[in-house]
């Protein structure tokens, strides 16, 4: 039965809408969602076309136009591909209906000719030539798409601008460094991205205001974007350890920088505001889930006396006047929030910025 209100504004819709005249939010997320985690199960156990048939039921609960629906279409091209390249192997399906026709035949399957042609050649032919070394050939065709992904030139071109300009300004060491430490903070939210099977660009670096990584996320719940967007800084608190632990056993200074440095800035981009991750991943949490951040930040910055810290709990604050406050809030997103955070206060009190 058609949805006769938007289940995130309220807005009446009508009986063939998929996209929300108001906010614009997909009518069927939460089924869209549903059929995204069955698709790519069914993917996992090599059932190729129980995932097509899911994959097409999502796409009619799609917009033609949206993106997501675009990236579906061509999920199922490449999982077509995949089972005429498969034969009669991995797809049970196929491997059932194969049995079939080959006793005979069925009432609406006629058994296959003997004039059928020869099974099909092997892939690659050419891996024969090169004897031991065949089967790293073969790797490397397999996974190429995934290499010229890496090095798009967009990513290597900003990756590099950004490392030039902190490279200027702090020198070499510091500016390659803090380069790291900001691509395996992008790299958090990239590899989040790509786990959950949605479609994603590699960062693109702003020298001077930071990095981003471009994704589809149409019909993705607000848990889902909250882990998305908390991902970035974990990745972040573990590139800030990393550095903190090398400071500790060797005393170096520039380790102690880089540590604080990352600690900092990944909290400022936890605060609840404008574009921030923090924006994103308060949105599932409800009151008493907002006001437990806002006194965890509260009491951290109490005892470190970090100014972030008391504009981390001040945005907090200010989202407890939000109109969108859920009805239940997600606690694992808020003890996955908190955790983040404690363990980031912590860092930045223990590796003191070195002073001039």
């Amino acid at each position: 039965m058609p949805q006769t209100n938007c289940s995130r504004c309220l807005a009446p819709l009508g009986p063939d809408d998929k996209l929300c005249p108001q906010c614009h939010a997909l009518v069927y997320g939460a089924e869209l969602e549903a059929l995204r985690a069955r698709a790519l199960e069914y993917e996992k156990q090599g059932q190729t076309a129980d995932a097509r048939q899911v994959w097409t039921a999502a796409q009619h609960l799609l917009p033609p136009e949206s993106k997501q629906a675009q990236w579906v279409a061509e999920r199922l091209r490449t999982l077509e591909r995949q089972q005429a390249n498969s034969g009669l192997g991995g797809d049970p399906l196929q491997t059932q209906k194969a049995k079939s026709w080959l006793a005979g035949g069925t009432a609406d399957q006629p058994a296959p000719s003997p004039d059928a042609p020869a099974a099909q050649k092997p892939q690659h032919p050419w891996a024969k030539r090169l004897g031991p070394l065949a089967p790293l050939a073969i790797v490397a065709v397999k996974f190429k798409s995934l290499v010229f992904a890496v090095f798009k030139l967009k990513f290597l071109f900003s990756f590099a601008a950004f490392i030039g300009m902190y490279w200027a300004l702090f020198g070499a060491w510091f500016g390659i460094g803090f380069a790291l430490m900001i691509l395996l903070h992008e790299m958090g939210h990239y590899v989040e991205v790509k786990r959950r099977g949605l479609p994603a660009d590699m960062p693109v670096f702003l020298p001077g205001l930071g990095a981003y990584v471009k994704w589809q996320g149409l019909g993705v719940t607000a848990e889902t974007r909250a882990l998305i967007s908390l991902a970035g800084p974990a990745a972040g608190l573990l590139a800030a350890g990393l550095a903190a632990i090398v400071y500790w056993r060797t005393g170096n200074p520039l380790w102690a920088a880089l540590a604080h440095t990352g600690a900092w800035l990944n909290l400022l981009n936890l605060i609840p505001v404008w574009m921030l991750d923090g924006a994103s991943a308060v949105r599932p949490l409800d009151t008493m889930g907002r006001i437990s951040l806002l006194a965890l930040s509260a009491l951290l910055f109490w005892w470190s006396g970090d100014g972030v810290l008391l504009l981390l709990a001040a945005g907090f604050g200010w989202q407890l006047y939000r109109k969108e406050l859920p009805a239940q809030g997600s606690l694992s997103v808020q003890l996955y929030f908190a955790g983040v955070v404690g363990c980031l206060a912590w860092l930045l009190h223990f590796t003191p910025l070195p002073r001039r």
